[in-house]
C-alpha cells in the first residue's frame, strides 16, 4: 500500500524523499511549490546592494591593554626608598590578560579594589594576571635601595610604561637640592624638616634621582679662595664726562668665593653691574661688593660701569683690581668722541698694542673712533697706570650747502612729453642758488622755498633755482621744489625711450627717483646711470617721497634685525610668533638634560632672552606663553659655538606642546623675512605713489601749463647715491600692449 501510494504522488510532485516512512523515521513537512514573486524595481535593487555588501568584520583592538597613568607616592627612610605605586589602566581584549607593571622593585604588597592581586616575575618583571574587557587599578607597596656616597644620596626608578608618569618624593632635609634626570620637577615645599618634591617622570625610562646631604664625617677646615682677573676695559672719552665699562673674567682655581670687591676709583660713580652668576651689587665705603649665587662655580663674568664728570682735557684711566686676585690682566681701549687728537703716557708695565690684537668681545663694546690700545700685567711691586691729555677740535662747515635727500617724480604722457618735480631736503649755511642744467627743450614752470613760491633765474650759463628768499634764514634742513617739463618724442608702437634730471651743484646725499609710465606700454631693459630700488636693501627701497617718517622706517628695519651676539658659553635668541611679530614675557626655561641644571629667563619686549655658563651637551629649551602652544626645543649645544635660536609659538590651547629637534637661526629668519620683503616689494613696485598723485593735482589746477597726464599707468623706482653737478639718466624700450 506504501509503494502504491509513492507512486502516484510522484506523477504531479517532485520530492526528494518519500513523505511516509516507517515508524521509527522522522516525517519532513512538504515543500511549497516554486513560482515567480513580484516585487518593485527598487526593492529589488536594495536587495542586490545588501546580497554584495561585505560581512563586517569584528575590531580587535592593537594592544591587549593599556596603563593610562601611574602615580608614585615615595619617603626616604634610612637606608632605602619605600612607598606605594598606583597604576591605573584598561583591558581592551575579552578573557585572561597578562599586564607587566613594573621592574626594578621589591613589592611587599600588591592589591587590586582592596583586594590581594597574586603577581608574577617573568624575566625580572612583575606581571598581573588581569580579566577583561574592564577597568582596572592596582596598588604596590615597593621599596628601593638606596645608595648613599659621602655627601650624596640616590637612587635609580624604573618608570611604569604608562599614558602619564607623576612622582610625589619626601625625604629629610630643609630646602634639600633634589635633581631628576630625564625629568621635571615641578613643586618644591619644606616643612617640619622634610622637603617634598612632585616632578612628572618619563614613562618607560628609568630615572635617576640623586641629592646632596649634609652629613659630613669630619669638620673639614675651609680651603683659602684663591682666583685670578682678567679685566678688559673700554674707555670713552666724552665732552663732559669719562666712561669706563669693564668685562671681567674670574677663573676661582681654590675655595669657594661668595663674594668678589672692587676698589671704586676716587670721583668715580658706578652705573651699573651685571652678571650672569650675580646675585646682587651694593657699593659700600667705596667698594663695590659682586655676590654671586653659586659659591661653587668655578668662573664668573661681570660687566661693569662707572662714570666721572670731566672740568679739564685729561685725566688718569683707572684700572679696576679686584681684591686678593692671586693674578691680574687686562686690556684697555681708548675712544672718542668727536674730533680729539690724544697722547697717552702709559706706566707701571702698561705696554701699547695694535688695535687688531685686541679681545675681540672689547672691540665690541666701542661705539666711537678708537685712539689707543693697551695691555698690562701686574706684578707685586708696580701699579698699572694710564694718563691720557687730549685736544678737541670742533665741529666746522666744509661746504656752504648740502642737499640730504632729492626725491624726484616724473609723469611720462603718450606724446612723449614729461612733467618732472624734484624735491630737495637742503641743509643750507648761506648758498642763495642752486644751478640747474636743464636737458635741451626744457623748462622750468615753478618753484617753491619752504612751501612758500619763488621765482627761477635764467642765466647764460644755465637756471638758478633760489634756495632762500627775503627774511628767511634757516637753521635746520628744509626742503626747496621746482616742477619743470620737458618736450621730449611722441611713443611709437615700440622703440626706445630716455628721460633724464638735469645737473645740480649742490651734493646730494640720496637722489631717489619715480618714473611714472603709461598703461598701455609695457617697458623693460632698463639702462642709464640710476639703480633700480628693488635691487638694493629695503631702507633704500622707499622712495614714495618725503611723506615717510625715518623713525619709524629706522624702527622697522631694527625690527626685522634680530640678530644677537653670543659670547662663549652663552645661549639666546627671539621668540616669535606665527606672523612674524616678537612675543615679549615668554618664559623659557633652558635644562642640561645630562645634569638636570635648569635656567628659567623671560623674554624682553624685543621678544629676547638669554643665559650664561652652560657648558657642551644635551640641552633643552622649553618656550611657554599663555594663549600659545608650549614649544620644546631639543639639540646638542657646543659652548664654543654659540648660535641664536628662533622659536616660534603657534596660537593654540595652553595644554598643547610642539616637540622639535631642529629651530631656525636668527641668520635663517633674517633671510626669511628678507624674501618676504622682496616678494612684497615686487608686488608694489609698480604702484604710484602719493608723490605722483600729488602732481595730478598740481597740473589740473596750479601749474600754468596743461599737460594730459594718463590716469592709469605703472610708476618705476630708482635711486642713486652721491651725486654732484651730474645728470642723472634712465633709459628704456616700450611696446604697445
Amino acid at each position: 500500500m506504501k509503494k502504491i501510494l509513492c507512486a502516484l504522488l510522484a506523477g504531479w510532485l517532485v520530492l526528494p524523499e518519500c513523505l511516509v516512512a516507517d515508524e521509527n523515521s522522522v516525517v519532513v513537512p512538504p515543500v511549497p511549490s516554486s513560482g515567480n514573486v513580484t516585487l518593485p524595481l527598487d526593492e529589488y535593487n536594495r536587495l542586490l546592494q545588501l546580497a554584495n555588501q561585505p560581512v563586517r568584520r569584528t575590531e580587535t583592538p592593537p594592544v591587549p591593554y593599556a596603563i593610562k597613568r601611574a602615580d608614585l607616592r615615595l619617603h626616604v627612610a634610612a637606608e632605602s626608598v619605600e612607598g606605594s605605586v598606583q597604576l591605573q589602566g584598561e583591558i581592551l581584549h575579552k578573557g585572561v590578560t597578562r599586564v607587566p607593571l613594573t621592574t626594578g622593585m621589591a613589592i611587599f604588597d600588591a592589591r587590586q579594589e582592596g583586594k590581594n592581586l597574586p603577581l608574577e616575575l617573568e624575566g625580572g618583571t612583575l606581571t598581573a594576571v588581569l580579566a577583561g574587557t574592564a577597568d582596572f587599578a592596582v596598588t604596590l607597596e615597593a621599596g628601593l635601595p638606596l645608595s648613599i656616597e659621602a655627601g650624596r644620596a640616590s637612587f635609580t626608578l624604573a618608570v611604569p610604561a604608562a599614558g602619564s608618569a607623576r612622582l610625589t618624593l619626601s625625604l629629610p632635609g630643609d630646602h634639600t637640592n633634589v635633581r631628576i634626570s630625564p625629568g621635571l620637577i615641578t613643586s618644591r615645599a619644606s616643612e617640619n624638616g622634610q622637603t617634598t618634591i612632585e616632578a612628572t617622570l618619563v614613562p618607560g625610562q628609568n630615572a635617576s634621582i640623586w641629592w646632596t646631604t649634609r652629613e659630613i664625617v669630619a669638620p673639614t677646615a675651609p680651603k683659602e679662595v684663591r682666583f685670578l682677573s682678567d679685566v678688559k676695559t673700554m674707555v670713552t672719552v666724552n665732552e663732559a664726562d669719562l666712561r669706563i665699562a669693564a668685562l671681567a673674567d674670574i677663573t676661582v682655581v681654590q675655595g669657594e668665593p661668595s663674594q668678589f670687591q672692587v676698589a671704586i676709583p676716587a670721583g668715580y660713580e658706578v652705573a651699573g653691574a651685571t652678571g650672569a652668576s650675580l646675585e646682587s651689587a651694593e657699593v659700600q665705603s667705596s667698594t663695590l661688593i659682586l655676590k654671586v649665587r653659586s659659591a661653587a662655580q668655578k668662573s664668573h663674568q661681570f660687566l661693569i660701569a662707572m662714570e666721572k664728570s670731566l672740568s679739564d682735557m685729561k685725566a688718569d684711566v683707572p684700572l679696576l683690581s679686584f681684591q686678593n686676585a692671586q693674578r691680574e690682566t687686562g686690556e684697555v681701549l681708548v675712544e672718542g668722541v668727536g674730533t680729539i687728537e690724544l697722547t697717552a703716557t702709559e706706566g707701571g708695565g702698561v705696554k701699547r698694542m695694535d688695535f687688531k690684537e685686541t679681545n675681540p668681545y672689547l672691540r665690541s663694546l666701542g661705539r666711537f673712533p678708537l685712539q689707543a690700545a693697551f695691555r698690562y700685567h701686574k706684578q707685586p711691586n708696580e701699579r698699572p697706570t694710564l694718563a691720557l691729555v687730549w685736544t678737541r677740535f670742533p665741529d666746522s662747515s666744509v661746504i656752504a650747502a648740502v642737499v640730504e635727500r632729492a626725491i624726484a617724480t616724473t609723469l611720462v604722457t603718450n606724446e612723449g612729453r614729461s612733467l618732472t618735480e624734484v624735491k630737495l631736503t637742503v641743509k643750507n649755511q648761506a648758498q642763495p642758488f642752486l644751478k640747474v642744467a636743464l636737458p635741451q627743450g626744457a623748462s622750468i614752470l615753478s618753484v617753491e622755498v619752504a612751501g612758500e613760491k619763488a621765482k627761477p633765474v635764467e642765466g647764460s650759463d644755465g637756471n638758478r633755482v633760489p634756495l632762500l628768499r627775503a627774511g628767511f634764514r634757516p637753521r635746520d634742513a628744509y626742503e626747496v621744489s621746482f616742477v619743470f617739463m620737458h618736450s621730449g618724442a611722441p611713443f611709437a608702437k615700440k622703440g626706445g625711450s630716455e628721460i633724464s634730471l638735469p645737473k645740480m651743484d649742490v651734493p646730494i646725499d640720496l637722489l631717489q627717483w619715480e618714473v611714472f609710465l603709461p598703461e598701455q606700454y609695457r617697458v623693460k631693459d632698463f639702462a642709464g646711470d640710476a639703480i633700480a630700488a628693488h635691487l638694493l636693501p629695503p631702507r633704500s627701497q622707499d622712495v614714495s617721497g618725503a611723506e615717510t617718517d625715518d623713525d619709524d622706517l629706522g624702527r622697522a628695519i631694527a625690527g626685522s634685525g634680530a640678530a644677537m651676539t653670543l659670547l662663549p658659553g652663552q645661549l639666546g635668541g627671539i621668540v616669535v610668533d606665527s606672523t612674524g611679530a616678537v612675543v615679549p614675557t615668554s618664559e623659557v626655561a633652558v635644562t642640561q638634560t645630562e645634569t638636570g641644571a635648569a635656567r628659567n629667563v623671560r623674554t624682553d619686549s624685543m621678544g629676547r632672552w638669554m643665559v650664561s655658563n652652560l657648558s657642551s651637551g644635551n640641552v633643552e629649551v622649553r618656550t611657554t606663553k599663555p594663549g600659545f602652544q608650549t614649544n620644546v626645543h631639543r639639540f646638542s649645544y657646543d659652548d664654543s659655538r654659540p648660535a641664536p635660536l628662533v622659536t616660534t609659538l603657534h596660537v593654540a590651547s595652553a595644554t598643547e606642546t610642539v616637540m622639535v629637534t631642529s629651530a631656525p637661526t636668527i641668520a635663517e629668519y633674517q633671510r626669511r623675512i628678507e624674501r618676504d620683503a622682496k616678494k612684497q616689494a615686487a608686488l608694489q613696485q609698480s604702484a604710484a605713489s602719493a608723490n605722483v598723485t600729488r602732481l595730478e593735482q598740481r597740473i589740473a589746477g596750479v601749474l600754468p601749463v596743461r599737460v594730459d597726464v594718463p590716469r592709469a599707468g605703472n610708476s618705476y623706482h630708482f635711486v642713486r647715491p652721491l651725486v654732484l653737478d651730474e645728470e642723472t639718466t634712465v633709459t628704456f624700450t616700450y611696446k604697445l600692449k
